[in-house]
C-alpha cells in the first residue's frame, strides 16, 4: 500500500506506526524514552537487563522507523522528482530500488519514488506479524535479525540522502538539532549491536566519527 500525505501539515511521509499500549513492547518504548531523557545516548541505546535482543531491536526499529517518517515528511516539498531526480547521498553514492519480490531487478529512480518503495516496504515488514511479533509470548522468527538489518540499512539511506540533499532546507525549518539527535541515537544503536555494515556507512562516515568523537 502506497501513499504519499497530501496535506504538509500532518508532518509525516506515511502514517505512524503504533506500538499498543499496555503491551511489553509499549513499556520498552517507555523505558527507552526515559533513558534517552537522561541525554547519555551511549547508555540509552544498551539492551535493559533481563530484556529479549530481538524485542529491543524491534522495539527501536519501529521508533527510528517512525522518527525517519517525521523528518522526511518535513522536507518533502524539496524533494521532487526535479530536484532530486536520482536517490543519491552524494555525487559518489546512488541507490537503485529492489525488494526482492515485487521489484526483483534493481531500478534507477528519482529520490522521492525511492524513498516512496521504502518506507512502504518497512511498513510493510513492521505490519507483518510473523515478523514483528506484538503479542506476548509469540516467538521472533530465525530470521528476523537479518531482516532488522536489511530495513536500518535502508532506513540509514534516507538520513544519507537528507544530510547531502537537503541540509539547507533542514536548517531553513530550524530541524537540524532534531535530525542530528535522531541520527546520532539511531547511529549509537546500530553501533551498539553492529546492525549496519561499515561500508553502508559510508556516505556518513565524516559526520559518525564526529558525532561519536563528541562522546568520548
Amino acid at each position: 500500500m502506497s501513499f504519499l500525505f497530501g496535506s504538509r501539515s500532518s508532518k509525516t511521509f506515511k502514517p505512524k506506526k503504533n506500538i499498543p499500549e499496555g503491551s511489553h513492547q509499549y513499556e520498552l518504548l517507555k523505558h527507552a524514552e526515559a533513558t534517552l531523557g537522561s541525554g547519555n545516548l551511549r547508555q540509552a541505546v544498551m539492551l535493559p537487563e533481563g530484556e529479549d535482543l530481538n524485542e529491543w531491536i524491534a522495539v527501536n526499529t519501529v521508533d527510528f522507523f517512525n522518527q525517519i517518517n517525521m523528518l522526511y515528511g518535513t522536507i518533502t516539498e524539496f524533494c521532487t522528482e526535479a530536484s532530486c531526480a536520482v536517490m543519491s547521498a552524494g555525487p559518489r553514492y546512488e541507490y537503485h530500488w529492489a525488494d526482492g519480490t515485487n521489484i526483483k531487478k534493481p531500478i534507477k529512480c528519482s529520490a522521492p519514488k525511492y524513498i516512496d518503495y521504502l518506507m512502504t516496504w518497512v511498513q510493510d515488514q513492521l505490519d507483518d506479524e510473523t515478523l514483528f511479533p506484538s503479542k506476548i509470548g509469540v516467538p521472533f522468527p530465525k530470521n528476523f535479525m537479518s531482516v532488522a538489518k536489511t530495513i536500518l540499512k535502508r532506513l540509514f539511506r534516507v538520513y544519507a540522502h537528507i544530510y547531502h540533499q537537503h541540509f539547507d532546507s533542514v536548517m531553513q525549518l530550524q530541524e537540524e538539532a532534531h535530525l542530528n539527535t535522531s541520527f546520532k541515537h539511531f547511529i549509537f544503536f546500530v553501533q551498539e549491536f553492529n546492525l549496519i555494515d561499515r561500508r553502508e556507512l559510508a556516505p556518513l562516515q565524516d559526520l559518525i566519527e564526529k558525532l561519536g568523537s563528541k562522546d568520548r
